[in-house]
């Protein structure tokens, strides 16, 4: 379905130009939103609770990177980002507004002074005014929007809130409880054009929040009527709020893979970095727009695994269908010859065999990780080619992964997770030169008959499946005509055939069938029915970009023609896999 690593020119990745420390460590990331007012009395008790929390992740996920997205406001955020220092973690500070300016919202001198303290120990993002903010009216003060900005940027790029809150709702727009509420439902109230989230009905993997309940210094500050200060739990839109320290189930799976993940990409590092893709090679004489090598990095190393569980998993298929037809040649045999006992022994070994084959597939999940990471390469492409092509206004709140896999299983969320860590470093200060969209078009959709790009691979890829297609159905058909000739064979020699010509007839007239059966039920595995409409749709689609792109020299169109082209990869990419997670490796084949 998406191009491989072998198939795509297979540029090794340089190892000087893409080795960082820690490669393959992939990251837990933890958004901070909370009150200003703290109670005092409240405080120790409190610290006690984030750093149990930090805790908790960190035995959890022990081979997963903690990082905090904090942006250092008075109160809960300043505790909370004490407390992730103290037990390294690393912080990120996205600042809503100039930090001069933002500095004008601390109490005094000395607040100030300890923010620019902890600032020289983080990662700083200056986010910078999107459309949501100039285009917005109403009421809502500019400054209230830019803070609005602010909490719709720390909750898409985070796997878990940490809400330090009263439980209170809120209509300011940027406060903790409209921050709470876009991380629950994607709606922020004022902010938001419409108020309305396209996937508000939809499975909503980044809807994990820790709330912590506090009281707040104030003549009203105590919590929501049923809450108790300093009581936590995990919140979710979809299971609701569940006490204790146990996340819920379904988002410690989506976690563990995206640890896995990682531990993946540590276990093959030298294999990647030999063999992995450079989706950036042939670059034109222009600098990288920061932050686009680590989402060309972690494609590199999606794809090259992808591959590599791709042929796992297709030798495992192979496997399983040559087996099966053993035993059912020996059984067939068997039948016809009372005396070769030997082959009911030889049946229980190609079975136990073919049950080992099943179970090493199953226990190290080959299928399951060649669709999640071919999934992500190709979001990853989408994204890389998006960013550099300025399809996206880099101050926009949308993301490539806005739609993609969101209404597939939660426990998909994690490539998800994987596009938010990439996209959150970014440059968000200006779209790239137009420059880059000529490279983009020419390596992402290329040409029909030279190049790397992706309409002369759906179109080979189409004939490829169209060849292997017509081999199982004259398998079929071949097989069908042999044994109606065998059959009438037998019928007109009838019992004037010798015994040991009958028996070989009958056992021909088992195994043809046997074998056409075995093909057949192997080219459905491989789904290259479904696949070559897939390839041919998509090679379609990358034509008409094709024409469209060719025929205008209009930035602005072009980059919507790209819009929309990464649209329909996304989506099909979607249908992919869900069409393949109906087919694993399976022992009943063997049955």
């Amino acid at each position: 379905m998406l191009r491989s690593s072998e198939e795509a020119g297979a540029h090794a990745l340089d190892r000087r130009k893409w080795r960082k420390p820690g490669f393959g460590a992939m990251r837990l990331t933890v958004g901070v939103t909370g009150h200003r007012d703290l109670v005092a009395a409240e405080v120790p008790a409190l610290k006690d609770a984030v750093r149990d929390f930090f805790r908790y992740l960190k035995q959890t996920f022990p081979d997963l990177r903690l990082q905090m997205i904090n942006p250092l406001a008075e109160g809960s955020d300043r505790l909370a980002a004490d407390i992730a220092l103290e037990m390294g973690v690393d912080l990120i500070v996205p600042l809503p507004m100039p930090q001069a300016e933002y500095e004008k919202d601390f109490s005094d001198t000395r607040s100030v002074g300890a923010f620019r303290a902890t600032l020289q120990k983080a990662h700083v993002i200056q986010l910078r005014a999107g459309p949501e903010v100039e285009e917005s009216s109403g009421q809502t003060s500019r400054r209230d929007r830019l803070y609005a900005q602010l909490g719709v940027f720390i909750s898409n790029h985070s796997q878990i809130l940490l809400a330090i809150w009263d439980g209170k709702e809120s209509d300011s727009p940027g406060g903790t409880g409209a921050v709470v509420q876009y991380h629950m439902t994607g709606v922020m109230p004022g902010y938001l054009p419409g108020e309305e989230s396209p996937n508000l009905l939809a499975d909503n993997e980044n809807d994990l929040a820790f709330h912590i309940v506090v009281s707040r210094d104030r003549p009203d500050g105590q919590p929501r009527e049923g809450m108790q200060p300093l009581h936590t739990s995990w919140v979710t839109a979809h299971y609701g709020r569940a006490s204790g320290d146990p996340m819920p189930r379904e988002y410690q799976v989506m976690l563990h893979r995206l640890q896995d993940f990682g531990l993946d990409m540590q276990r093959y590092d030298h294999e990647i970095e030999r063999g992995g893709v450079d989706i950036l090679a042939d670059l034109p004489a222009a600098e990288i727009p920061p932050g686009i090598k680590d989402a060309a990095r972690v494609y590199g190393a999606s794809d090259w695994l992808a591959l590599h569980f791709q042929k796992r998993v297709s030798a495992g298929l192979l496997a399983v269908h040559t087996i099966a037809g053993m035993m059912g040649l020996a059984f067939i045999v068997y039948s016809e010859y009372d005396s070769l006992n030997f082959l009911v022994t030889l049946f229980l070994v190609f079975f136990l065999t073919g049950f080992v084959i099943y179970k090493i597939g199953e226990r190290r999940q080959w299928h399951r990780k060649y669709l999640d990471y071919r999934a992500l390469a190709e979001g990853l492409r989408v994204q890389v080619f998006w960013n550099l092509a300025g399809v996206i206004d880099a101050r926009a709140t949308e993301f490539t992964y806005d739609n993609f896999l969101q209404k597939q299983d939660v426990d998909l969320g994690w490539i998800r997770h994987v596009m938010r860590n990439a996209s959150l470093l970014k440059d968000r200060s200006a779209r790239p030169p137009a420059m880059w969209l000529d490279w983009v078009v020419e390596q992402w959709v290329g040409q029909e008959t030279k190049g790397c790009g992706q309409l002369r691979y759906y179109r080979r890829k189409e004939l490829e499946k169209i060849k292997h297609f017509k081999r199982t159905e004259l398998l079929g058909r071949l097989t069908l005509w042999a044994g109606i000739l065998l059959a009438a064979a037998m019928a007109v020699r009838g019992s004037g055939m010798p015994e040991s010509q009958r028996h070989i007839v009958f056992v021909l007239m088992g195994i043809l069938p046997l074998i056409a059966g075995i093909r057949d039920a192997y080219s459905h595995k491989k789904a290259e029915k479904e696949l070559i409409k897939q390839y041919r749709f998509m090679h379609g689609i990358f034509g008409n970009a094709k024409r469209l792109l060719d025929a205008s020299d209009d930035v602005a169109f072009r980059r919507r023609v790209l819009r929309a082209l990464g649209d329909a990869a996304l989506e099909e990419s979607a249908e992919w896999i869900l069409m393949h997670r109906e087919r694993p490796l399976e022992h009943s084949g063997l049955q």
